[in-house]
């Protein structure tokens, strides 16, 4: 069986470590921590230099294991295609321009075809009301669109009735 191809947006290795007490954070430590016990393996995954850039930028505790935590997971080569799609997705109102890192993990896994872009980040990312307008705006960049899911969306199907 082949792999499906999955590039990961900062969020997951953030929330992996991530240490603050809200109900809504420990649970997404929870579901990411269990995703990456059981379930990285079924996907070849990838990053990109900006995914280490903000983890190095990041001020939080637990830093080195948060990036040690992707070290070895190939990291996709900068092209200046990249540069070109991002701004596209700004004209276009694909992504906020006050934060262009977004748009940047949408241009690598759209420009790669990677299958699935793994996010928390359900403001700008994994939101269905932005489908359609990605979709779109890629197919007039005749790019391919990645299925943009959290980690809640990508667990094998068992027989166990149990809710994560």
């Amino acid at each position: 069986m082949i792999n499906r191809s999955l590039y990961l947006d900062t969020t997951i290795p953030s929330y992996y470590y991530d240490q603050r007490k809200s109900l809504d954070i420990r649970y997404r430590r929870k579901v990411t921590r269990d995703w990456w016990t059981n379930e990285k393996d079924s996907f070849d995954l990838y990053v990109s230099e900006l995914v280490l850039v903000e983890l190095e930028r990041g001020n939080y505790p637990q830093k080195k294991k948060v990036i040690r935590l992707v070290k070895g997971i190939p990291i996709l080569p900068i092209v200046s295609e990249i540069d070109d799609i991002v701004l596209e997705y700004l004209r276009n109102y694909v992504m906020p321009k006050a934060d262009v890192g977004d748009a940047f993990h949408l241009a690598y896994a759209s420009f790669y075809k990677i299958d699935y872009l793994l996010t928390w980040n359900c403001n700008h990312l994994a939101n269905v009301n932005k489908k359609e307008h990605i979709e779109a705006i890629n197919r007039k960049l005749k790019l391919f669109t990645p299925e943009i899911l959290t980690p809640l969306q990508l667990f094998k199907e068992t027989g166990d009735d149990n809710e994560r």
